[in-house]
């Protein structure tokens, strides 16, 4: 089969583990291509769906809402996603995400794809993993109401329930991000126990 991961920066993973690469090398029999962009939403996803589906893959994991979920958690960050991801005004209310997972669910359908939906995690402060939860729980309704099977990675990473309540994530934070990534950072370890974090090194990736 050829099975593309469709997603940002989790999936992309060159910004912390990269799952796609793991699971290209436990499906040798299988065509793995990697899609994930960092810093994408549900609606980039939609936008360049067609491109994708240029590969002609078989099979399609899905795994986005980390950054919708910050643009609506986190205002101080919408700028980026308004200049840089094209979002309109820089926000992916619950609403629009609801609209455009279904969107992309069924243009998926409608071309006989076999698709599996994932449900993310993150940990870093109490607004984001609440605005999450809700967000997966969206694609989980959504993804079910079409027969497409859910892989919920949220329930196997649930965030500590005592979780500090760590500033808002702002411009300075995805300015960090794109730096470290340019130059090759990796220290990962360091930075999950500096954060105080347990299964993520930033709360995100």
């Amino acid at each position: 089969m050829n099975i593309v991961f469709l997603g940002d920066s989790l999936t992309w993973g060159g910004y912390g583990g990269d799952f796609v690469a793991e699971a290209a090398k436990r499906l040798p029999q299988h065509e793995i291509i990697n899609a994930g962009e960092g810093g994408n939403t549900v609606i980039n996803l939609l936008r360049r769906l067609d491109k994708v589906l240029e590969q002609v893959p078989d099979g399609i994991f899905v795994m986005v809402g980390g950054n919708d979920a910050i643009s609506y958690s986190q205002p101080d960050t919408r700028r980026y996603y308004e200049q840089v991801q094209k979002v309109p005004a820089g926000i992916v209310t619950p609403e629009l995400y609801a609209q455009t997972y279904r969107e992309l669910l069924t243009q998926l359908q409608a071309r006989h794809v076999l698709t599996w939906v994932g449900l993310p995690s993150a940990e870093h402060n109490p607004a984001l993993v609440e605005t999450l939860a809700r967000y997966n729980q969206i694609a989980g309704e959504s993804a079910k109401s079409l027969g497409v099977e859910v892989v919920d990675l949220a329930a196997h990473f649930p965030a500590p329930q005592h979780m500090p309540d760590r500033p808002p994530l702002d411009q300075a934070t995805i300015n960090l991000i794109g730096k470290r990534t340019r130059e090759g950072w990796s220290d990962y370890e360091l930075e999950r126990q500096h954060g105080a974090y347990t299964f993520t090194f930033d709360g995100l990736h």
